[in-house]
């Protein structure tokens, strides 16, 4: 069996909790330097971009040396930089930590606030910020929430043990729990459990049910619910974890969870400084036995759904 190549440590330090690119040259390919497969690769970055970055010695090997333009191309070698970071919106909500030892930091992530660095969204990240103001550049995700979604979130400490608190969510070791805000719907039975098989398409903003085999199940329970305006609080356990199950599946019963941009109707991108009537959906609760120290968690977010607990405020916001 051929052994995977062993994948040297990044020359480069973080900047601002954000990892240097790594980059891995082609096995095959027609360059003959460096410089000319990266101008290739990033053929979307403005003309000049690479050369620019040679110049300066911002491109590195293994060994921490500034690439050249005149490097030669060889096959497997591995080359770091870091991108010019975008301008982004401040999420002018407090990231809130609930629980930190030698091995894990818990979260309590606001919405808006992305998980982990993805598209328009690098610095303002549940991720880059607690690597910031803990001052731990080897954190790492066990898991993700979407970004407009709200609660407990589990990072790992030792890039060794992450595998370990990864398979509590592949293996469904973890309990979740989540809170919705939502139209009463005095007709919809429940408690109940949701099953159906959810396809999410790249580069399709919402996900959609289709016939086959089930992958998605969820347990929906009423929690309680008001007649002054018609709403209703509902506590949500996923036994799955698709993309947007919840959401998925509380429009599917009729009753859409509130401030959703998605679900039932697709809506047009926010501007990015809109923080106004937030999704209703947080992450709540959290328990699991630690892999690592076998400590029995318990986590309970501490924040509140501003639909339920102020209703006119999320309305007007």
């Amino acid at each position: 069996m051929r052994r995977k190549a062993r994948i040297p440590p990044a020359p480069l330090p973080q900047r601002e909790g954000v990892d240097a690119v790594r980059v891995r040259l082609p096995a095959e390919g027609p360059w003959d330097t460096v410089r000319a497969h990266l101008v290739a690769r990033l053929s979307g970055a403005p003309p000049g971009t690479v050369d620019g970055m040679l110049a300066a010695g911002r491109i590195v090997g293994a060994d921490g040396r500034a690439v050249t333009p005149d490097d030669p191309y060889v096959p497997g070698l591995y080359v770091w930089f870091h991108r010019e970071l975008p301008a982004e919106v401040p999420v002018p909500f407090p990231l809130e930590v609930v629980y930190r030892d030698a091995h894990l930091v818990v979260a309590d992530k606001p919405h808006f606030l992305a998980t982990t660095p993805r598209g328009g969204h690098i610095t303002q990240t549940a991720l880059t910020r607690l690597r910031r103001e803990l001052g731990i550049p080897t954190l790492s995700p066990a898991h993700r929430l979407d970004r407009l979604t709200a609660g407990l979130v589990l990072f790992t400490v030792r890039p060794e043990e992450r595998g370990a608190y990864q398979s509590l969510f592949r293996d469904r070791l973890v309990h979740k729990e989540y809170e919705a805000v939502a139209r009463h719907d005095p007709a919809l039975a429940l408690p109940r459990t949701v099953c159906s098989r959810i396809l999410k398409e790249r580069g399709v903003p919402a996900a959609r049910q289709v016939a086959g085999e089930p992958n998605a199940v969820t347990r929906v329970e009423l929690a309680e619910h008001r007649e002054r305006d018609g709403l209703a609080r509902y506590r949500l356990t996923p036994h799955t974890g698709q993309t947007h199950q919840l959401r998925v599946h509380m429009n599917d019963l009729g009753v859409p969870i509130l401030g959703d941009p998605l679900y039932p109707v697709v809506t047009g991108p926010r501007p990015a400084d809109d923080f106004r009537r937030p999704l209703q959906l947080l992450a709540r609760r959290l328990e699991f036995t630690d892999p690592v120290t076998g400590t029995e968690h318990r986590f309970r977010s501490g924040r509140t759904l501003t639909a339920w607990s102020a209703y006119p405020e999320w309305a007007g916001r």
